[in-house]
């Protein structure tokens, strides 16, 4: 090859252009390499870092600049490729973008203008052929071909898309659909867009080129010479927005991204997904042959600028060219900003010389990166024209806030990516040269908020578009490699330091899956490591203490905080059984450890608890009808209402009763209980007990300990008060032993006429009297409010002397509390006389209400002869007396009524003699 000469390099993807392009310039001792994307340029200058190091290497793009001292070699997107270096070697990438509507006219000015001293390099696509033998006759090609195949494998659906596979979207709505259609099916995906920086994209292919995602979402950039271990294309869509209209993309651009399938010598194949309708067969044909429509026409633009006025620079800029080849393409925004700012007030009195009017036109280079509507981008680039033209530079103060303003790493995708725009107008201002203060200051600021936006970004994409739990595992699979998991201090089971799920008990709570295969894969993992965890804890379990245990009140079993089992109905109330909570992949013998634990602390639990009525079961001295009624006390779980069991009461003999009495059995007037299993404890274990052996589907808490009264709520399982400890009366339920309590306080007491509440039985009821009064209706009583004059204590008669000084005392008291200047004589009082008490007419006499209680007639007891049991007045002196017989009402006393005599008729003369015997 002639050293000295200009060469095209043409072929299809994958043929190692750009690689033997990097070869050929570090043959020399100078070389320029300019390159179609930003992204691209990144990657260049790190590889050829990598091979001469930092020291001899510039990397030059519109946003970043590193030019070391003695630098020898100039990686740059093409915009930025410096002019005049007169470097051994020039290499121009992607030349087939001549023909682009946008930026086709700088690749053009390069290949007509750039040279090398000894060796220039057009590198591109065959379409380029035509027009470069025209334009550089002294051109030489080579020809490369592609190092795999590249196949059309059809349409296929997202959740059926191969390992290593990149889908191409055409819009950041898009892009982002797919990843996350991809994160949930498949575990994740990274995102590479041409609006990304490089630190970001770098970040996201590495997650791709490292296996942590199998998948990449990408815009079309990603045809632009990016080198990745792709081996399917999949297109979304064929269609793309091309800034002025919705188009098809023709068959060359399709081939540009298609080719990126099949790295080196692997093959690679290419499809459609989604909505994309299939390929025609000649475009497939063009795009794995390829063959394609040579290119007609490119892009150019004046470069031979007059700077005289502003007109003269537009009529310069729209000059056309004298080749036919050659064509103006549309409007650059770099000309439609010029001609806004031109029309800006105060713009055009600025623009005296040639000199203002290529200041001009060096800020119209600034980018719109922030993509806002031209008339603001307008705006701004006349804000820094007037910085710049006034006073020499942008202001420092005002650099900064902009700055400040864009420094925050706080927000979502969109949020970071705005900002992310932002900074790249600020750092392509700090690149050049003399426009900031303090140039390199600025441009290590700027690429430090970029940084961190980047950063931010990244994580904010790996968020939400990566699921890296899956993404491990599925990686594990695909690789058949043995998922070994941890086990941390919080049971969480972590593989890779992604977690798998918890540890709760004897039960592993296993993280949603995405899909089937990962979810059998993460159960086999997690057993590997459970399945001596289970064992250890079965062991230390069974050695705990039973005050490591506990029982709630919907029947669940704990150790600790974790649930590890449940009661269910036993053969009899006060026998439940356990059942434990343990996985099958823990073992019978682990499962059986536990059960057999859990029965040992129940079956304690309810021995202590019911120790009083479980003694007098077992009781042999308590026999007969003894053994019977205790029989029943213990179905009941030692709490009976009476009246569910007058008959029996009553053919208890007093022997018996006594035999039951010594294990603490009360025959109460409403109940018939055991005093210590009113207790909470056993009062809680109780109605679980009872919730089981009648099958509730929701079992009722128990009243909080303490409480005398509780409301009386009507959707209450029939029974649940009586097993609670409390007596349903009224509005409210009253606690079993303080009702007894009341009740004894009534037999001592001569209630045959009515009786008031005393402040005794309020305290014990913890009752307002109205309260009271309410209870005692809900129990049979008939209440009578009523009112009378309280009576009040005598008041002591005080003398003349004793009166003034009270009257004294009190106006001493007033004078302290009242500020300086309210201070007046006390009412009544003058400061030449004594005080005398002043008498006020009283309103009226106090009252105080009262009730008086008596049975109701209908729910009167009737009399009758029956045995005295606990409930009947005791004799003795001052005691009532009285027979009584129970119905479904409380028991009472009634006197039995004197015989009412009738009157003797005067007319009957029997009768009148026996009035006379009875006289005598």
């Amino acid at each position: 090859m002639d050293r000295a000469g200009v060469t095209a390099v043409l072929g299809p993807t994958n043929t190692g252009k750009t690689y033997y392009a990097i070869e050929r310039m570090l043959s020399y001792n100078s070389g320029i390499i300019g390159l179609p994307l930003r992204l691209l340029a990144r990657e260049v200058y790190d590889r050829i870092v990598d091979l001469r190091g930092p020291g001899v290497v510039a990397l030059v793009t519109g946003e970043e600049r590193i030019v070391p001292p003695r630098v020898k070699y100039w990686v740059c997107t093409v915009e930025a490729m410096p002019q005049g270096v007169g470097a051994d070697f020039v290499a121009i990438d992607e030349i087939q973008l001549c023909a682009d509507p946008d930026r086709g006219h700088v690749f053009t000015q390069r290949l007509l203008e750039m040279r090398g001293t000894h060796e220039t390099l057009f590198m591109g696509a065959d379409t380029m052929r035509g027009p470069i033998s025209e334009l550089v006759p002294e051109v030489q090609y080579a020809r490369r071909d592609r190092f795999s195949d590249l196949t059309y494998t059809g349409p296929k659906k997202i959740s059926r898309m191969p390992p290593r596979s990149a889908i191409v979207g055409f819009s950041v709505d898009q892009v982002y659909a797919i990843a996350e259609l991809l994160r949930r099916q498949k575990g994740g995906a990274a995102v590479v867009m041409g609006a990304l920086s490089p630190r970001t994209r770098n970040a996201q292919v590495a997650m791709y080129q490292n296996g942590e995602v199998d998948y990449l979402v990408a815009t079309d950039a990603i045809g632009m010479g990016l080198n990745l271990d792709i081996r399917h294309i999949a297109f979304s869509s064929t269609t793309k927005f091309d800034g002025r209209r919705m188009r098809s993309l023709a068959p060359n651009e399709l081939a540009q991204i298609a080719g990126r399938a099949g790295r080196y010598m692997t093959p690679g194949t290419f499809g459609v997904t989604g909505e994309a309708g299939a390929i025609d067969d000649e475009t497939v044909a063009a795009i794995t042959a390829h063959n394609f429509r040579p290119i007609q026409k490119l892009q150019w633009r004046n470069s031979r600028l007059d700077m005289g006025s502003p007109e003269a620079l537009i009529a310069s800029l729209e000059a056309p060219s004298d080749d036919p080849m050659l064509v103006r393409g549309r409007e650059a925004d770099d000309v439609g900003a010029l001609k806004a700012i031109c029309d800006l007030e105060g713009i055009r009195v600025r623009l005296r010389d040639a000199r203002d009017v290529r200041l001009l036109w060096d800020v119209c280079q600034i980018p719109d990166f922030r993509g806002i509507s031209s008339s603001e981008h307008a705006g701004l680039l006349a804000r820094i024209f007037e910085f710049l033209h006034d006073g020499g530079g942008v202001p420092t103060d005002w650099f900064a806030r902009q700055i400040k303003r864009i420094d925050r790493t706080d927000g979502d995708i969109d949020t970071l990516s705005k900002r992310l725009a932002f900074i790249r107008t600020w750092t392509y201002v700090a690149q050049r040269k003399g426009w900031v203060a303090d140039e390199s200051h600025w441009r290590d600021a700027t690429r430090a908020v970029e940084d961190r936006l980047s950063d931010a970004l990244h994580g904010a994409l790996t968020q939400r578009f990566v699921d890296r739990r899956t993404s491990v595992l599925l990686r594990r699979l695909k690789m058949k490699e043995g998922l070994v998991a941890d086990i941390n201090d919080k049971g969480e089971v972590m593989v890779d330091g992604e977690m798998l799920g918890r540890l709760e008990g004897f039960r592993f709570r296993q993280e949603a899956s995405a899909t089937p295969d990962e979810a059998k894969t993460v159960r086999q993992a997690a057993t590997t490591a459970l399945r001596p965890e289970f064992h250890l804890r079965a062991d230390r379990f069974y050695n705990a203490p039973d005050t490591e245990m506990d029982f709630t009140e919907q029947g669940g079993l704990m150790w600790g905080d974790q649930a590890i089992g449940k009661l269910v109905k036993g053969s009899e109330a006060l026998k439940p059984t356990a059942e434990a909570f343990v996985d099958d992949d823990a073992g019978p013998e682990v499962a059986q450890k536990v059960q057999r634990r859990l029965q040992h602390f129940i079956d304690r639990k309810v021995a202590a608890a019911f120790e009083p009525l479980l003694a007098m079961s077992k009781d042999e001295n308590v026999t007969g009808i003894a053994r019977g009624f205790a029989f029943q006390m213990v179905e009941a779980m030692g709490v009976l209402p009476r009246a569910s069991v007058a008959n029996d009461v009553k053919a208890l003999d007093q022997d018996a009763r006594g035999l039951l009495r010594k294990h603490g059995v009360r025959f109460g007037q409403f109940t018939i209980f055991q005093q210590l299993l009113l207790k909470p404890a056993p009062t809680r274990l109780r109605l679980v007990l009872w919730s089981l052996w009648n099958d509730l589907q929701e079992f009722p808490e128990a009243p909080p300990p303490g409480l005398v009264t509780v409301p009386n709520l009507t959707d209450m399982p029939q029974g649940y008060y009586a097993n609670a400890g409390y007596v349903s009366a009224g509005q409210r339920a009253i606690r079993i032993d303080m009702l007894e309590r009341l009740a004894d306080m009534l037999r001592t007491m001569d209630t045959r006429g009515g009786f008031e509440a005393t402040a005794d039985m309020l305290s014990i009821t913890g009752m307002t009297l109205e309260q009271f009064a309410d209870l005692m209706q809900g129990l049979g009583y008939k209440a009578e409010p009523g009112s009378r004059e309280k009576v009040k204590a005598k008041a002591k008669e005080l003398t003349a002397e004793e009166i003034a000084a009270e009257v004294a005392a009190k106006s001493e008291a007033a004078v302290d509390a009242a500020p300086v200047e309210d201070v007046a004589p006390a009412e009544g009082v003058t400061e030449e006389a004594p005080a005398e008490a002043v008498a006020t007419a009283p309103e009226g006499p106090e009252m105080e209400s009262f009730y008086t209680f008596s049975w109701e007639p209908k729910r009167r007891p009737q009399q009758g002869k029956g045995r005295r049991d606990d409930t009947a007045p005791r004799k003795g002196k001052g005691k009532p007396q009285g027979k009584f017989k129970r119905d479904d009402g409380p028991r009472t006393h009634s006197a039995k009524p004197k015989r009412k005599e009738k009157p003797v008729d005067p007319d009957n003369p029997f009768a009148a003699a026996l009035a006379g015997l009875k006289t005598k």
